[in-house]
């Protein structure tokens, strides 16, 4: 499958989600990004480095500013359970806005033309790292980094677009 990209339609999918009662919920990616402007971005594992370090805290710290331009929701979604998508969120206190979706048999991430097979590293199938800005479902922007890169899916990347 051709990877998503500008113009095309976000897919809908359930994944795994800790709400703010700690309570685990399959959430529909329509029910949350469905009539409003959304940011949608990959990476390729929970607890990863540059995953850890620079791609999810870029959109943490610069959540408020993303909001400022229209986003209404940043979710991000993993190739994991929801038991370490709500682990690794918790390693990030000063989050108020990012969503931590798990995908845990990688179906969306399928849905999405987006994985990565990463056996041969013993990392099994994965996400590509990437960022999606989606007005009402419609991709108006698509940055999918190629192998291990991290140059245009930042939140830095994400806000110049807006």
């Amino acid at each position: 499958m051709a990877p998503i990209g500008v113009g095309s339609t976000l897919p809908d999918g359930q994944l795994g989600w800790f709400d703010e009662n700690d309570q685990l919920q399959q959430v529909s990616i329509h029910s949350l990004a469905a009539g409003k402007k959304v940011i949608l971005f990959g990476v390729p594992g929970a607890f990863t480095p540059t995953c850890s370090n620079q791609h999810v805290p870029g959109f943490i710290t610069q959540a408020e500013d993303l909001k400022a331009k229209g986003v209404e929701e940043i979710l991000l979604v993993s190739v994991n359970d929801p038991f370490v998508m709500k682990a690794w969120a918790k390693t990030y206190p000063e989050n108020k806005h990012v969503k931590f979706l798990a995908d845990g048999a990688a179906a969306y991430t399928k849905a999405l033309g987006l994985e990565l097979d990463l056996t041969e590293k013993g990392l099994g199938l994965r996400s590509k790292r990437f960022a999606l800005l989606a007005d009402d479902l419609k991709v108006t922007v698509a940055n999918i980094e190629e192998g291990g890169q991290f140059t245009i899916s930042g939140a830095e990347e994400i806000l110049k677009a807006l």
